[in-house]
């Protein structure tokens, strides 16, 4: 099958035929960390956050998808402002991606107990076909590039987060220089974010949220909705009782449902892991897993606490 794949893709860019444009990565755990698709995420307060996250779909289906990311930020409140640098890898049969982005992210609000946050990131998208790689069944096609064809094109996204005690709104947009361009395999088109997410941390044994996101890319539209909880253990101290585990559920329209488990090691450090069960035909037996790591160095003792009033404003 994935011959068949590669053999479609080639036979496309040796006749400059238009093919439907590439999709922003599928990460199950985009719900620990939004900065993928919109960088006003990183406006955090004053630590330096590190995330990390690897998926490897569909196992078993030769050339199936393969996708790394790696995440760094700081915020400074003095500053108002925040700073980050970002790397997503993304494999697929015999093409590859890179996206190398800078983000800043501003606190347009910084008041008490909500905020609004503006962020801008700022890159470059790569990607490349390894024609070698393809195996096709009469060699001597003269229509077939064995050759690896390239391209580099500037990238950039934006977005809104407003914040309070209880919810979470956001908006975004990605791959804004692709807007309203044809498709193309080289080409990442422009997506189009909405979320919105209820959050309960006034509970003493566990915490919990509830979220829907939407994505939209020319006439296509994709629905998310998630349920997380995070379960706790009270201490009897004035800093509130210890975070121990979390439990998440995800469904999307695309028929595709997940499971995820988070353990915090220690309070700045959680490990996780995501399993999907897909409901396409043909897909339903190929497991997909996907591992994350988030870290957090704190610039000053509990500092977040006493400006949001609220841990999980913190925590995100």
């Amino acid at each position: 099958m994935m011959e068949r794949l590669a053999y479609i893709i080639i036979f496309f860019i040796v006749h400059g035929t238009k093919v439907l444009a590439q999709a922003d990565i599928c990460m199950t755990t985009h719900w620990y960390n939004r900065a993928n698709y919109n960088p006003a995420f990183i406006a955090r307060t004053d630590y330096l956050y590190i995330f990390s996250n690897a998926r490897n779909q569909w196992v078993g289906v030769e050339g199936a998808p393969k996708v790394f990311n790696l995440q760094a930020s700081g915020n400074f409140h003095s500053m108002r402002s925040a700073f980050g640098i970002s790397l997503v890898g993304d494999k697929i049969g015999a093409t590859q991606a890179l996206n190398p982005m800078l983000t800043y992210a501003f606190r347009i609000t910084n008041e008490q107990d909500w905020s609004l946050s503006m962020g801008l990131s700022g890159g470059v998208f790569t990607r490349s076909v390894d024609g070698s790689l393809f195996e096709a069944e009469t060699t001597i096609d003269p229509s077939i590039n064995y050759d690896i064809k390239k391209t580099v094109k500037p990238d950039a996204n934006v977005g809104f987060e407003f914040q309070n005690a209880s919810f979470i709104f956001g908006l975004s947009s990605t791959h804004l220089l692709a807007f309203g361009k044809p498709d193309d395999l080289f080409l990442n088109t422009n997506h189009r974010y909405g979320y919105g997410i209820y959050k309960n941390n006034n509970l003493d044994l566990f915490f919990y949220k509830v979220g829907i996101l939407v994505v939209n890319r020319y006439n296509l539209t994709e629905l998310e909705g998630n349920f997380f909880i995070r379960f706790k253990h009270p201490t009897g101290l004035i800093k509130g009782p210890r975070e121990l585990f979390d439990l998440g559920l995800s469904y999307r329209s695309s028929q595709q449902l997940s499971f995820c488990i988070g353990l915090l090691v220690t309070p700045n450090l959680r490990v996780g892991y995501s399993y999907d069960h897909s409901f396409i035909p043909g897909y339903h037996l190929n497991e997909t897993h996907e591992v994350l790591l988030e870290y957090r160095i704190p610039f000053k003792p509990a500092s977040t606490n006493i400006r949001c009033g609220d841990e999980e404003f913190r925590f995100r």
